[in-house]
């Protein structure tokens, strides 16, 4: 009688334990960015006449994001100012030390304050922009690639641009070659984001 008896026992605790181990996680409407299939990116006149195309590659991102109410998302963005790149390393060195300051400014951050849904598609996202200690308004206007539903949880796209006055953060250094300006006053921003979604379980 003993082993039916610890058979009984045993059977409705295999079975629960089952049920929770199947328990599909949650959405949790946190999303984290994910760097491989994610650029921070910039571009700035040369001469007046070309561009300089850069990239940050230390950066992370993290999104507060219900697609059913994109107004009520946020997001938090903190870029490491000495991983930028140019493909020039004496460019790059010049940029960490005489425009961004990386050494005293080792970070560059946007935090949103507001979300608008303008089209089905679009957002305009508004936050402060602190970079060099100085912290400025800032509109990114975004086009949201979706959701979608992977074995390895959800995912969705956000491409966002905006234009930079680099002098409004205290970057005023200029230089000219033969009466033209090497480095325009303008930096043009794109950011692409594929983000993950961290899920939670009850």
């Amino acid at each position: 009688m003993k082993p039916i008896i610890l058979l009984a026992l045993l059977v409705p605790a295999g079975t629960m334990l089952a049920s929770q181990a199947s328990t599909p996680a949650t959405p949790s409407n946190r999303w984290s960015a994910d760097p491989p299939h994610s650029a921070v990116a910039f571009r700035v006149r040369h001469l007046g006449i070309t561009w300089v195309n850069g990239t940050f590659g230390q950066w992370t991102a993290d999104l507060n994001y219900d697609p059913s109410h994109p107004e009520a998302a946020t997001v938090t963005a903190r870029i490491q100012t000495a991983s930028v790149s140019t493909g020039n390393d004496r460019r790059d060195n010049d940029l960490r030390q005489n425009f961004l300051a990386a050494d005293s400014f080792p970070e560059i951050m946007f935090v949103s304050k507001r979300v608008e849904k303008i089209a089905p598609d679009k957002l305009r996202i508004s936050g402060d922009l602190t970079m060099r200690g100085v912290t400025h308004p800032v509109v990114l206007d975004a086009d949201v690639g979706g959701v979608l539903a992977t074995p390895r949880g959800r995912r969705t796209a956000f491409s966002a641009t905006t234009i930079l006055k680099r002098q409004d953060y205290g970057i005023t250094l200029n230089r000219f070659m033969e009466g033209a300006q090497v480095v325009g006053d303008d930096v043009r921003v794109t950011i692409d984001i594929e983000a993950t979604e961290r899920t939670t379980t009850p």
